[in-house]
Protein backbone atom coordinates (compact mmCIF):
# COMPACT_ATOMS: atom_id res chain seq x y z
CA UNK A 1 0.00 0.00 0.00
CA UNK A 2 2.17 3.25 -1.30
CA UNK A 3 2.16 6.52 0.80
CA UNK A 4 2.43 8.49 -1.83
CA UNK A 5 -0.99 9.49 -1.82
CA UNK A 6 -1.88 12.74 -0.66
CA UNK A 7 -4.48 12.41 2.34
CA UNK A 8 -8.16 12.18 1.39
CA UNK A 9 -10.64 14.53 3.48
CA UNK A 10 -14.28 15.03 3.78
CA UNK A 11 -16.35 17.51 5.70
CA UNK A 12 -20.69 16.64 6.33
CA UNK A 13 -22.76 18.28 8.38
CA UNK A 14 -23.77 15.85 11.12
CA UNK A 15 -26.75 13.82 10.11
CA UNK A 16 -26.79 10.43 10.85
CA UNK A 17 -28.74 10.27 6.90
CA UNK A 18 -25.28 11.11 5.80
CA UNK A 19 -23.52 8.39 6.93
CA UNK A 20 -24.36 6.26 4.11
CA UNK A 21 -22.09 8.90 1.63
CA UNK A 22 -19.37 9.05 4.25
CA UNK A 23 -18.76 5.35 4.16
CA UNK A 24 -18.76 5.15 0.69
CA UNK A 25 -15.83 7.62 0.61
CA UNK A 26 -14.15 5.41 2.37
CA UNK A 27 -15.12 2.69 0.79
CA UNK A 28 -13.83 4.62 -2.75
CA UNK A 29 -10.18 5.63 -0.92
CA UNK A 30 -9.57 2.25 0.03
CA UNK A 31 -10.51 0.94 -3.52
CA UNK A 32 -8.11 3.54 -4.98
CA UNK A 33 -5.92 2.35 -2.72
CA UNK A 34 -6.07 -1.22 -3.94
CA UNK A 35 -7.38 -2.56 -0.17
CA UNK A 36 -8.57 -6.20 -0.34
CA UNK A 37 -12.22 -6.29 0.26
CA UNK A 38 -11.61 -7.86 4.01
CA UNK A 39 -9.73 -5.30 5.11
CA UNK A 40 -11.58 -2.06 3.59
CA UNK A 41 -14.74 -3.67 4.89
CA UNK A 42 -12.97 -3.46 8.47
CA UNK A 43 -11.95 0.63 8.25
CA UNK A 44 -15.84 1.14 6.40
CA UNK A 45 -17.59 -0.51 9.16
CA UNK A 46 -15.30 1.33 12.45
CA UNK A 47 -15.23 4.12 10.77
CA UNK A 48 -19.29 4.03 10.71
CA UNK A 49 -19.14 3.73 14.51
CA UNK A 50 -16.96 6.02 15.57
CA UNK A 51 -18.77 8.75 13.15
CA UNK A 52 -22.40 7.46 14.85
CA UNK A 53 -20.95 8.06 18.36
CA UNK A 54 -19.60 11.14 17.22
CA UNK A 55 -23.20 12.79 15.87
CA UNK A 56 -25.58 10.70 18.55
CA UNK A 57 -22.71 11.82 21.74
CA UNK A 58 -20.42 14.48 20.56
CA UNK A 59 -23.05 16.84 18.51
CA UNK A 60 -25.59 15.73 20.26
CA UNK A 61 -27.82 15.73 17.25
CA UNK A 62 -26.51 19.78 16.44
CA UNK A 63 -27.68 20.32 12.88
CA UNK A 64 -25.02 23.01 12.60
CA UNK A 65 -22.37 20.51 13.25
CA UNK A 66 -19.69 19.32 11.20
CA UNK A 67 -17.20 16.23 10.92
CA UNK A 68 -14.50 15.42 9.49
CA UNK A 69 -12.85 12.24 7.99
CA UNK A 70 -9.44 12.04 6.91
CA UNK A 71 -7.79 9.45 5.50
CA UNK A 72 -3.94 9.32 5.52
CA UNK A 73 -2.41 6.39 3.59
CA UNK A 74 1.38 4.69 5.04
CA UNK A 75 3.73 2.22 4.23
CA UNK A 76 1.77 -0.39 5.85
CA UNK A 77 -1.77 0.84 6.65
CA UNK A 78 -3.96 3.18 6.86
CA UNK A 79 -5.25 5.50 9.26
CA UNK A 80 -8.33 7.02 9.45
CA UNK A 81 -8.80 10.48 11.49
CA UNK A 82 -12.48 11.22 12.41
CA UNK A 83 -12.80 15.27 13.87
CA UNK A 84 -15.87 16.45 15.47
CA UNK A 85 -15.76 19.77 17.63
CA UNK A 86 -18.08 17.91 20.46
CA UNK A 87 -16.98 18.38 24.25
CA UNK A 88 -13.62 16.46 25.19
CA UNK A 89 -13.67 12.45 25.10
CA UNK A 90 -11.20 10.11 25.97
CA UNK A 91 -11.77 6.61 24.25
CA UNK A 92 -9.47 4.74 27.14
CA UNK A 93 -12.09 5.59 29.86
CA UNK A 94 -14.53 3.94 27.68
CA UNK A 95 -14.64 0.02 29.64
CA UNK A 96 -13.97 -2.96 27.35
CA UNK A 97 -17.03 -4.70 27.48
CA UNK A 98 -17.38 -8.15 28.32
CA UNK A 99 -19.07 -9.33 24.17
CA UNK A 100 -21.22 -12.16 26.35
CA UNK A 101 -22.75 -9.22 28.13
CA UNK A 102 -26.62 -8.72 26.92
CA UNK A 103 -26.86 -5.32 26.52
CA UNK A 104 -28.72 -2.67 24.10
CA UNK A 105 -25.88 0.23 22.28
CA UNK A 106 -22.77 0.32 23.69
CA UNK A 107 -20.80 -2.03 21.22
CA UNK A 108 -19.37 0.96 18.90
CA UNK A 109 -15.92 1.60 20.50
CA UNK A 110 -16.08 -2.20 21.64
CA UNK A 111 -16.20 -2.85 17.67
CA UNK A 112 -13.77 -0.26 16.61
CA UNK A 113 -11.08 -2.04 18.88
CA UNK A 114 -11.52 -5.63 17.61
CA UNK A 115 -11.75 -4.48 14.12
CA UNK A 116 -8.66 -2.08 14.06
CA UNK A 117 -4.90 -2.28 15.58
CA UNK A 118 -5.59 1.31 17.02
CA UNK A 119 -8.33 3.34 18.99
CA UNK A 120 -6.88 6.71 20.01
CA UNK A 121 -8.50 9.74 21.37
CA UNK A 122 -7.03 13.16 21.13
CA UNK A 123 -7.76 16.41 22.04
CA UNK A 124 -8.71 19.14 19.19
CA UNK A 125 -7.85 22.78 19.77
CA UNK A 126 -9.85 24.88 20.27
CA UNK A 127 -12.41 22.28 20.89
CA UNK A 128 -13.22 18.74 20.26
CA UNK A 129 -11.28 15.51 19.65
CA UNK A 130 -9.61 13.71 16.74
CA UNK A 131 -10.59 10.06 17.07
CA UNK A 132 -7.61 7.92 15.58
CA UNK A 133 -7.97 4.74 14.01
CA UNK A 134 -5.26 2.54 12.21
CA UNK A 135 -5.48 -0.70 10.89
CA UNK A 136 -2.33 -2.42 9.35
CA UNK A 137 -1.95 -4.62 6.37
CA UNK A 138 -0.99 -7.72 6.28
CA UNK A 139 -0.77 -9.97 3.41
CA UNK A 140 -2.85 -12.72 2.87
CA UNK A 141 -1.46 -16.12 3.92
CA UNK A 142 -1.82 -18.42 0.70
CA UNK A 143 -2.24 -22.06 1.54
CA UNK A 144 -0.25 -24.00 -0.95
CA UNK A 145 -1.91 -27.48 -1.37
CA UNK A 146 0.20 -30.73 -2.63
Amino acid sequence: MPADHAPFSLALPSDLHLLTLARTFVETVCRQLHCDDCFGEAIQLATHEGLQNIIRHAHGGRPDAVFEIQVMPFDDGIEVRLLDDGDRFDVTGVPHLDPSELRIGGRGVFLMRRLMDEVVSEPRRPRGNILRLVKHYRPVQRRHYA
